[in-house]
Formats: structure tokens, sequence, C-alpha cells
């Protein structure tokens, strides 16, 4: 398993970092060139539909939930 890398970004014009295994990162640019959006709207947009998770909780949700509609799960 890789070690959790901690990227710095903006949202909703508040910075903040967040920190993800390299696979989450990678599959959130898999989704992001999918959806033609950028890795940051589609964080943002992530962002702004958590609910009492955590954002690095939510981001490793959403990448789940996509691949398995993609597996038909």
């Amino acid at each position: 398993m890789s070690a959790e890398r901690k990227r710095s970004l903006t949202i909703a014009g508040h910075r903040t970092s967040v920190s993800l295994e390299e696979p989450f990162w990678d599959a959130l640019k898999e989704i992001a060139t999918a959806e033609g959006v950028t890795v940051a709207a589609l964080i943002a947009t992530i962002d702004t539909g958590r609910e009492a998770v955590n954002l690095s909780s939510a981001l490793r949700l959403h990448v789940l939930a996509h691949y398995r509609r993609l597996a038909g799960a």
C-alpha cells in the first residue's frame, strides 16, 4: 500500500490540504478526465455534497462509488 500524499488546493476560495494515497489521486484524475472537469473542480463538487465525513474520506468514498457503478455493483 502506498503512503499518503498531501496536496494543497483551493476550495470555495479557501486553501486546504488533503492527504490521500497515490492510487486515490490517480483515480480522481481519471474520474475528472472522464467527466471533463479539473481535479480541483471535481473535489469542490465532492466537498459541497459531503455530509458528516472529512474531505479525505469523502474523496475515497466517491472513488469507490464511481468504480462500483462502473462494475455494475
